[in-house]
């Protein structure tokens, strides 16, 4: 077990040890909200753990190294971040997924382009955000973000 896990998790049930200490009621209170937050945010852990496992399993590392490792440039930026685009999963579960793909050949600006788009374009909302903002607004916006996602994975491949 590495230490800073160790430390972590101390440090933690030490809180919740205070937090205990001074108002059972509260505390108590925040550990069902957590256990179902828990409970909400499974099937996303799940699917995450599942999608790494086909990815590991199945895709060799010579076909992401070569679609999206250092050498795809920008079609592999632009791959990444339009399946970003696409896909709609919370931000926090392609975190692990991204460094998986690094781990097998992907660039940190693939890994870039795929998190920023992720987060700043909203592929499946759109038919909310068109009738909510109007189609002027939400193209607009989603064309600007999909730039700035760009931009932005490669300011990071770049400094990095």
């Amino acid at each position: 077990m590495a230490i800073d896990f160790l430390v972590l998790n101390v440090l933690v049930l030490l809180a919740l040890a205070i937090s205990f200490f001074k108002s059972r009621e509260k505390t108590s209170k925040v550990i069902k909200i957590a256990f179902k937050s828990l409970i909400n945010t499974a099937p996303y852990i799940i699917i995450t753990i599942i999608i790494i496992g086909i990815m590991q399993g199945f895709i060799p590392n010579r076909l992401i190294a070569e679609y999206l490792g250092e050498k795809s440039g920008i079609s592999g930026v632009l791959l990444a971040s339009l399946i970003g685009a696409i896909l709609y999963i919370p931000a926090f579960v392609s975190f692990p997924l991204v460094a998986s793909l690094i781990e097998k050949g992907a660039s940190v600006m693939i890994g870039a382009a795929f998190i920023t788009s992720l987060t700043m374009i909203g592929f499946t909302s759109l038919p909310l955000e068109i009738k909510e903002f109007g189609i002027k607004f939400t193209v607009l916006r989603n064309i600007s973000s999909f730039a700035a996602a760009i931009l932005i994975a490669v300011a990071i491949g770049v400094l990095l």
